[in-house]
């Protein structure tokens, strides 16, 4: 039987006082830009389906849409306040060039930025609230700092961080205690196990994987993302989901499919339910927080918390991430991996 029907998920803690969400949550991103056209009927109708599956963790962030995405979040948030754990981040800064990106971390941008978060968003706290990226140029010490003041003055409950290093994590941690890790982890994307997912253990941060399906290529969804994708879909951006080494990669999903088949499910139910037991492994919580406007596909996801891969499947699976060709942005500066030593 194939696990596409969905169940209600159990619940984890983010951080040791963080609070109790799904296992699984959901990022609402692509609901605003970045993967093509968006239908605001189909998303409205999948965050119905998260909350009725337990999937309360409703990632966004300030740079989706340029504010959209949490304005667009907004009544959904007014209808469900009590019932949901809202998370939001700071610090990538847009201008009219959609090419530029910059980088703030800075206390006066921090105070700023929740405000505009705020207001958009319609709620007067934010459950979760990350730094989006780090600017080595900013202590971090000064950063968290601004952070934890705006927990003191109840417009923020937790803190989260997102593509930070394992020592990075540790000295936000001595500032204030962080309930969240986001950065990219999927079979693709092993990166943060180098040194993030061992401090996160030791210090009982959960991490939140974002992009565990691979931004859909795992899914095989598409294998060419110059070929099949539209224009200004942010996927035709990345090196390893065009060209050449779209081909080699997804030559490396064959495990994959295998797997899927033996167990009469997707291939993104095998790449979730290998995330989830990769956590375990490190003992550490994890709530991965696949991307998607569509019902079906929430349901989907869901129902791949009851999957558990055999010892030899997850052998199977292993080597796929160091085989990879091409990185994971076409610029990787302001990623964790930058910054590792």
């Amino acid at each position: 039987m194939r696990m596409t029907e969905g169940h209600t998920i159990s619940q984890v803690r983010l951080g040791t006082t963080g609070p109790m969400v799904g296992v699984q949550g959901l990022g609402a991103m692509g609901m605003s830009e970045f993967y093509g056209d968006t239908d605001e009927a189909a998303a409205r109708d999948t965050l119905d389906a998260a909350l009725e599956a337990g999937v309360n963790l409703i990632d966004t962030a300030d740079i989706y849409g340029r504010g959209a995405n949490e304005e667009f979040l907004a009544p959904f948030v007014a209808a469900h306040r009590d019932e949901i754990t809202l998370a939001t981040k700071f610090a990538v800064v847009r201008s009219d060039d959609p090419r530029y990106r910059g980088i703030r971390n800075d206390p006066a941008y921090i105070k700023s930025a929740v405000e505009d978060s705020l207001r958009r968003l319609g709620v007067d706290v934010i459950d979760l609230y990350y730094m989006h990226r780090r600017d080595p140029a900013v202590q971090l010490a000064e950063s968290v700092g601004a952070m934890a003041e705006l927990v003191r003055e109840g417009k923020v409950k937790h803190l989260g961080l997102s593509e930070v290093t394992g020592q990075e994590l540790r000295e936000a941690h001595a500032v204030h205690p962080i309930a969240a890790l986001q950065s990219e982890w999927s079979l693709f994307s092993r990166d943060v196990e180098e040194s993030a997912v061992p401090a996160a253990a030791e210090l009982g941060v959960a991490l939140v994987p974002y992009s565990p399906l691979g931004r859909g290529f795992l899914t095989g969804a598409f294998t060419d993302a110059a070929k099949e994708l539209t224009e200004g879909d942010f996927r035709r951006t990345q090196p390893r989901f065009s060209g050449d080494n779209a081909r080699r990669n997804a030559a490396l999903l064959e495990p994959v499919r295998t797997i899927a088949a033996a167990h009469g499910v997707t291939a993104a139910q095998v790449a979730l339910a290998w995330v989830h037991q990769r956590a375990a492994v490190h003992g550490l919580p994890v709530v991965p927080i696949p991307g998607t406007r569509k019902r079906g596909r929430l349901l989907e996801n869901t129902a791949a918390t009851h999957l558990t891969l055999t010892s030899a499947e997850l052998a199977l699976l292993d080597p796929i991430a160091s085989q990879v060709t091409g990185s994971r942005y076409s610029d990787m500066s302001h990623t964790s991996a930058a910054r590792e030593e």
